[in-house]
């Protein structure tokens, strides 16, 4: 297992939160909301909407397309959607205005390392892809865990790093696309997969997330692979 480098932990011009934005990421975002929907209707829960308190909070919005997608698919409750870009927060702010979500979805330029909020606000916790941004995760997964209320949800994925640089260049290889045919889209194309390398290279593994987590009392078992590339974090908050 190599080394993990870090990246920078914001994302905060604006051709990044375009390229960012520009990406497929239409299905791991379903898949992602399928996955925390699934979970959260397990053992009887009650849905989303009835949850006390009623609010998700999504750390690492970005350009806030899983609060969308999400939404979507499920009523009854509202998102607060937090990220520190402001790049990455107006494009939200276009998305969520253009899926005619702005009643339920709140956008907020928020440190997810230390979140103005009280703890047990949230009925459930959810990030896709930002805990690989953070240079001490812990101090994030843990501000997570506080947040949420005893019997909450906390449903995190993220990026998982390989065993070898050349397992990298494979995954790389593998998702990120092919070449496109016009030339003035090749310096955009070429630069999504230099982040998505750069990401994988700043990932954590399911044994230094469990480590982490361990602390709050979240077992080990709660982590586990989910994808040849991801892992998932899914607890139900005691």
């Amino acid at each position: 297992m190599f080394a993990r480098v870090l990246e920078p932990e914001v994302m905060d011009t604006a051709d990044e939160a375009r390229d960012y934005d520009s990406m497929d990421h239409a299905a791991v975002n379903a898949r992602f909301c399928d996955d925390f929907l699934a979970f959260a209707s397990q053992g009887g829960r009650p849905a989303l909407g009835s949850m006390v308190p009623s609010r998700v909070i999504d750390f690492g919005t970005g350009t806030a397309l899983i609060p969308v997608e999400l939404c979507a698919r499920a009523a009854g409750f509202g998102v607060v959607a937090i990220d520190l870009a402001d790049h990455m927060l107006a494009l939200a702010r276009v998305n969520v205005t253009r899926a005619g979500l702005s009643n339920r979805v709140l956008l907020e330029r928020v440190d997810a390392k230390g979140t103005p909020y009280e703890d047990g606000a949230f009925g459930a916790t959810i990030s896709n892809s930002i805990v690989h941004h953070i240079p001490e995760p812990q101090r994030c997964l843990a501000e997570m865990w506080r947040v949420t209320a005893s019997g909450g949800l906390l449903f995190v994925r993220d990026l998982h790093r390989p065993d070898s640089e050349a397992e990298v260049d494979r995954l790389v290889a593998l998702y990120g696309g092919q070449p496109p045919a016009d030339p003035a889209l090749v310096a955009p194309f070429e630069n999504q997969r230099a982040l998505f390398h750069a990401s994988l290279c700043a990932s954590l593994t399911v044994e230094e997330v469990a480590a982490m987590v361990a602390p709050l009392g979240v077992p080990a078992s709660a982590i586990r692979m989910t994808s040849d590339r991801h892992w998932t974090l899914a607890c139900e908050k005691p």
